[in-house]
Order: C-alpha cells, then sequence, then structure tokens
C-alpha cells in the first residue's frame, strides 16, 4: 500500500517483503522498488493522478507479470489518498478446486 503522489510504500505483506525487502517499506517506490521496470511506476501514477483503477501487464524479472491497481479513498470524504498494488506472475494461475 503506497501513500500520495510520490507513493510512499507503508505496507507490505511477506511476499511483498520477500519480493523488495522490509527496507523498501516508508521509501518512496521508485527508491525502494528499483527493479521494477518504468512501466510499473506509469501505471501508478495513473491510477493516483486520474483517479481510476489500472491492470496492465509488465516485464519483470524476465518474466510476465500482472500489475493491478487499486485506489485507496477516505471512507466519508471520497478522497483519493493512496493506491495498493497486487503482481501476479503470468504462470502462477491457481489449481482447480
Amino acid at each position: 500500500m503506497c501513500l500520495g503522489a510520490g507513493h510512499v510504500v507503508v505496507h507490505g505483506n511477506p511476499a511483498f517483503v520477500a519480493a523488495f525487502g522490509q527496507q523498501a517499506i516508508g521509501v518512496p517506490a521508485r527508491e525502494g522498488l528499483v527493479s521494477l521496470p518504468g512501466t510499473a511506476f506509469a501505471a501508478l501514477d495513473a491510477a493516483f493522478a486520474r483517479r481510476r483503477p489500472v491492470a496492465r501487464w509488465i516485464r519483470w524479472s524476465g518474466a510476465d507479470w500482472r500489475l493491478t491497481i487499486a485506489l485507496r479513498t477516505d471512507v466519508e470524504t471520497g478522497d483519493v489518498y493512496g493506491v495498493s498494488f497486487h503482481l501476479r506472475a503470468r504462470d502462477d494461475t491457481p489449481e482447480p478446486g
């Protein structure tokens, strides 16, 4: 989860920490997630600026990943204060249940 137009990372789940390290929390995404391609940051910027969720494929670490970005909004005012994002590898598909 990121706050503000600078996308300061304020929370990362265990998979996030495994991928980027604990040091990526508390700093702007561009400083802590340096291995992500520029297209990922452009998508974060677009979601925040346009006040719309974004989903797109990115190429990262030699594989295709689906980047999904959701808005974080204040429940009382509706103001957008940040974004949350999720990365899922193309080949990471759930097994049929």
